[in-house]
Formats: C-alpha cells, sequence, structure tokens
C-alpha cells in the first residue's frame, strides 16, 4: 500500500522530519551486525509481521452490522436449568445485554452447559422478557429442539417475532466437525436443515438461524486462516442448501451468523474480524448478492485459558475483547477467568461482565467505527489473512467443502501440523505462558468455582476437532508435582558473587517452579565444600549450578562432583553447553537448562529424578 504523508502538526514543526532510512540506521547501530530479519516475526500461518510499518492506504472498511456498539453476552451454562435462570437474571440486572444460551456436549460447554427437556428453556428463562435482550445459542447433541421451543417461548410470550434478536445456533457441519462423524452425507440432511429455517422464518423470525463456528478450528489449535477458511466453507455449504431449497439467495445469505475466537494476539485477532467480513463480501459477490454487513460473535478463546494463575485470564480476556470490538464483533462473549477450572461462581461472572462493560461505557471502544483502517501493520496484515484463508477455501472447496467428513479430515490433519509446531514453542518458551511457563506461582491459592471440572470432555474421534489449551503440557507436570507427599524441591548452587550467578538463578528457579518444583536459594558460595553441605541440608535430590561461564570454565566440573559426592541423583548446569562440556558432563552435570531447551522434556526429567 502507498505511503501517505502526513500534515505536520504546529508543535513538531521545529524538529527535523525523520524517514525510514533513518530508523533503519538506528536498528542497525543496536543489532550490531546482526541481521535485521531478527525483528520480523511470522504467524502460524507463516504471514510475515515487520517491525515498522508506514501508514497506509484504507482498504475496503470492515464495519460492524450495526452502529452503537456490541452486545455483552453473558454465558448461560449451568447444568442445573433453575441455577441458571438466578444467575442469568443477576447478569442481566448487572449490565449484560443479552444471554449466549450454551448446551453440554456443543462446542462451547467445556465441560457443562444446559441439560436439555422440553422444560429447560422455560425455566431458564423464567422472568427473563424476550424483548429486552439478545439471545445467541449454542445447540449440543441432544438440545436439537431448542431452536424450535424458544420461538415457541418467544411467541407465547406475546413478543413479535420480527422484534426478537435472537440467533437460533443450528451448526450440522460445526457438529460434525466436532465429532468427526455424520448420521448422514450432507446432501441428505441439508433439505430438512433448510427445511428448519424455512419453518422458524415463517412465523417471523429474522435470524440469523444457522451459525459458521470458526472457533472450533480456533479451539483445536488451529491458525487464524484455517479458522478463516473453515467459517468461510461451512457458510457457503449453507447458503447453497437454502438455494437449493428455493430461498432467494439474498434471503439465504441473511440467515446466516457467524461465531470466532477472540485471543491475545491484538493485532491478529483485529486482522482476522476484519478479514472475515471482507472474505464473506467476497463470497457474496461471487454468488451475485450485493454484500450486506454481517452478525459476527466473538467468544474469547479456550485455548488461551488456563488453569495455573487463573487471574491472568483476565488480562487475556481483556486484550481479547478488546480487539473483537476494534475488528468489529457484533456480540461477545467472555468465558469467566476460572473457566478451565470448572464452573465459574458469581464473582467470575461478574469480572467476564464487567471487562466488558468497562471497554464499551469507559473507554469508549465503540466509538468509532473500524478504527483500526489505515493502520499500515493491520490493513497489511488483513489482507495477507484473507489471502491465506482464500487460498485455505479453496483448496477446502475442491475437496467438497466443510460439508464433507474428507475434507474436515483433511483440513484437521493440517491443522494438528499448526498445533503441534505451537506446543513446540511452548515447550521451549518461545511463546511463554504467562502464570504458568514464565513466572509460576507454586504456592497460589486455589481459586473457586461452584463446580469443579473433574475430567476432561469425552474423547473425540479420530478425525474430530478436538479442543486443546494451550497450557496443558505445564499443568499436568504441576498437577504431577502435588501429587508427591513433599512437593519436590531443586537446590539451585550458586557460586561465585552475586553478579556472577544472580541472573542464571532467576532463570533457573521461574524454569524449574514452571514445574512445580520449589527452588531452594541462597546468597551464594565461594567454597565448594560450604556448597555441597548446603545441598546436603536442603533435603534435595537435585540441583543446578548457577554461576558466570568464566566461573563454569574453571569451576563447575569441581562443583558436579562434590555435589554427586553429596548425593545428587541429577546436576544441572544453567546455561547451554560449551567447550568444557565434555569434562563437565564426566564430572556429573547431567542436562544444560537454558533458554530455548525444551523445558517439557526437562522438567519431566527433573520429577522422575525428584521422587
Amino acid at each position: 500500500m502507498p505511503d501517505i504523508p502526513l500534515p505536520i502538526p504546529p508543535f513538531a514543526a521545529g524538529f527535523p522530519v525523520a524517514d525510514e532510512a533513518q530508523w533503519r540506521g538506528l536498528v542497525d547501530k543496536v543489532l550490531k551486525g546482526g541481521k535485521f530479519e531478527r525483528l520480523v516475526g511470522r504467524t502460524a500461518d507463516g504471514i510475515e509481521i515487520q517491525p515498522l510499518y508506514a501508514r497506509a492506504q484504507a482498504g475496503p472498511r470492515a464495519f460492524a452490522k450495526a452502529p452503537g456498539g456490541w452486545s455483552v453476552l453473558a454465558r448461560t451454562d449451568h447444568p442445573d436449568a433453575a441455577e441458571a435462570n438466578s444467575l442469568a437474571l443477576a447478569d442481566l440486572a448487572d449490565g449484560a445485554s443479552g444471554l449466549h444460551l450454551v448446551f453440554e456436549d456443543s462446542a462451547g460447554a467445556h465441560g457443562f452447559g444446559l441439560k436439555w427437556n422440553e422444560g429447560t428453556l422455560r425455566q431458564v428463562l423464567a422472568g427473563i422478557d424476550p424483548a429486552g435482550i439478545v439471545i445467541e445459542m449454542e445447540l449440543g447433541s441432544s438440545a436439537k429442539e431448542a431452536p424450535e421451543a424458544l420461538a415457541v417461548n418467544i411467541i407465547e410470550s406475546g413478543l413479535n417475532p420480527a422484534s426478537a434478536t435472537v440467533s437460533f445456533g443450528l451448526d450440522p457441519i460445526g457438529a460434525m466437525a466436532l465429532t468427526g462423524a455424520t448420521p448422514a452425507p450432507w446432501d441428505k440432511l441439508a433439505p430438512a436443515f433448510a427445511a428448519r429455517i424455512n419453518a422458524l422464518a415463517a412465523h417471523g423470525f429474522a435470524g440469523p438461524f444457522c451459525v459458521a463456528n470458526g472457533r472450533i478450528v480456533h479451539d483445536a489449535g488451529g491458525s487464524e486462516a484455517q479458522e478463516l477458511a473453515f467459517t468461510l466453507s461451512a457458510a457457503l455449504a449453507y447458503l447453497r442448501a437454502q438455494e437449493k431449497a428455493g430461498m432467494d439467495l439474498p434471503a439465504a445469505a441473511a440467515t446466516i451468523g457467524f461465531r470466532m475466537a477472540a485471543d491475545a494476539d491484538q493485532f491478529l485477532t483485529i486482522a482476522k474480524f476484519r478479514a472475515l467480513r471482507l472474505l464473506w463480501a467476497r463470497v457474496e459477490e461471487a454468488s451475485g448478492i450485493a454484500p450486506h454487513p454481517i452478525l459476527i460473535h466473538a467468544e474469547t478463546a479456550w485455548r488461551m485459558m488456563t488453569r495455573r494463575d487463573p487471574a491472568v485470564n483476565l488480562l487475556r480476556a481483556t486484550v481479547a475483547v478488546f480487539a473483537a470490538a476494534t475488528g468489529g464483533a457484533d456480540r461477545i462473549s467472555v468465558l469467566p477467568y476460572t473457566q478451565a477450572l470448572g464452573l465459574p461462581d458469581a464473582l467470575a461472572r461478574r469480572l467476564a461482565r464487567n471487562t466488558q462493560l468497562v471497554l464499551l461505557e469507559e473507554a469508549n471502544i465503540a466509538k468509532v467505527a473500524d478504527p483500526a483502517a489505515g493502520a499500515g501493520g493491520i490493513e497489511s496484515l488483513t489482507g495477507a489473512l484473507c489471502e491465506k484463508a482464500w487460498e485455505i477455501f479453496q483448496s477446502l472447496e475442491v475437496q467438497g467443502g466443510a460439508a464433507q467428513l474428507a475434507a474436515l479430515a483433511a483440513l484437521n490433519t493440517e491443522i494438528a501440523g499448526v498445533r503441534d509446531q505451537r506446543q513446540r514453542n511452548i515447550a521451549t518458551r518461545r511463546e511463554p505462558l504467562t502464570g504458568v511457563s514464565e513466572f509460576p506461582n507454586i504456592h497460589e491459592t486455589a481459586a473457586e468455582v461452584l463446580l469443579p471440572l473433574i475430567a476432561a470432555p469425552p474423547a473425540h474421534a479420530v478425525n474430530a476437532f478436538a479442543p486443546v489449551r494451550n497450557s496443558e503440557a505445564f499443568e499436568s507436570l504441576r498437577d504431577r508435582a502435588g501429587t508427591y507427599a513433599q512437593r519436590p524441591r531443586l537446590f539451585l548452587a550458586n557460586f561465585g558473587p552475586i553478579a556472577a550467578f544472580n541472573a542464571r538463578a532467576n532463570f533457573a528457579a521461574n524454569l524449574f517452579e514452571a514445574g512445580g518444583l520449589e527452588t531452594i536459594s541462597n546468597d551464594g558460595f565461594t567454597e565448594i565444600s560450604g556448597l555441597a553441605a548446603a545441598f546436603r541440608q536442603s533435603a534435595a535430590q537435585i540441583v543446578c549450578i548457577c554461576s558466570s561461564d568464566e566461573i563454569y570454565a574453571q569451576s563447575a566440573a569441581d562443583c558436579a562432583r562434590a555435589l554427586k559426592a553429596a548425593g545428587a541423583r541429577m546436576i544441572y548446569l544453567a546455561g547451554r553447553p560449551g567447550e568444557h562440556e565434555a569434562a563437565q558432563r564426566e564430572a556429573g552435570i547431567g542436562r544444560y537448562a537454558y533458554a530455548g531447551c525444551d523445558a517439557i522434556a526437562l522438567l519431566d526429567e527433573a520429577l522422575a529424578f525428584s521422587t
């Protein structure tokens, strides 16, 4: 995109105008001969993120469906309908503008959800006027009759269906992706799907009636472009099904809603939501339809939620809501910060609700439509995501589209590749998780929940898009450490002056505590005998030597021999192997702990030696 010259404000007129060449000169000095490419990041799709962008000409605008801010949705997922009603009433009384009705076994249930029977919706919505709220439904395998039941409930309330703000949530393709199976081929299911939409529309409801749920891909570990491509393909299948049933295309397009995940990668989330609007507009144009603003429901991402130090989830959710709103989401629901631990209590729900209200009412995030337009980095990223997503979308369509199990299986294989690479990045802490792999608090107080999440959701079929959280590997290590009769310990063998060992001692403490080990530190030793005696008194079975490269060259091997003689079962050294590695290993050093090492493998081993 071309550079756009900016007018120089009067207060800056006395300063020389800087250009990119000057900036590059300063950067080169800091790099000290290093390659500029070190500053270029890459997304999971391989899209380059440059360190600096010029202002860009705004492309097609990505406006929300309706101006005036997004709808603040509260998750309604308590298995007991009466309790769900009580929580919903409190949410609506305290600022929520709608409810996200999450049924068990749905993509967003995460171990809980409303239990379906004929009276569920009457109980859950008792005392709630449907005229004044937004309702977003997320259906599970047992709640197939819920859309029609909700329609009856609204009609019996006396509300004109055309005035109801309801998304009914039909999503057979999402169910297919989530389970890896289908009761019949899509061409056999599509007529009944279209008939249900026609029946609901015949009552006067405006919809959307179905949803293309890209969040399923995100939950499974997919990339942004994969999420967009799946969403487009599912929506297109729904469009074709209704056209084949006799509905004209513009009307059919208006029946489709979209659901996407919003995570703590601020710029990628903004670009992704903007890209979805542009991509679907391209599909509409190719179908001979005049593009119209689509309705997007955003939910904060499951995969970024952590069980350890869950308060950090509040920060993650805040960034995610900001990004989704800036990207043009029409409705947003926030996973309460304790969602990965169990069913959230009133405090967690209030914080989830207020995260949105503060950004909407106090920070005034919604006052500007598409505020990222013209920002070079966001425009570039939006365009690159559109190109990559369109490429994957076309590949899906060649295989029959998202409504075909074979195409879904192929996409799932691609998702697995992205997920595995992310897990490797997390294991090496290239992608740090605050409170989990970085700055862990091994003495944290457990957060309260209404009901604990006792077990993971049921196992999925081989080809299913199984949800995964980024922090699971580290949390598993922490859980394992918690099963020991006494918390496993690691002695920090700090040797030499504090300036020599302090940085590496802090690094080692951070690393080993991420696995649940308690690190025993000290002010450092100048005598090897004193170091070995302190280790023996610590009752630890493993030890990490911490000092400078210069001291390692002189004393690491001697320290290791003394520590081994004092009973150390495993000796680590904080730092990379160097020219003295052979002698150090011969003396007893078993593994090196350094930035970029496989922390999961190292911690797994450390726990094994601590038994």
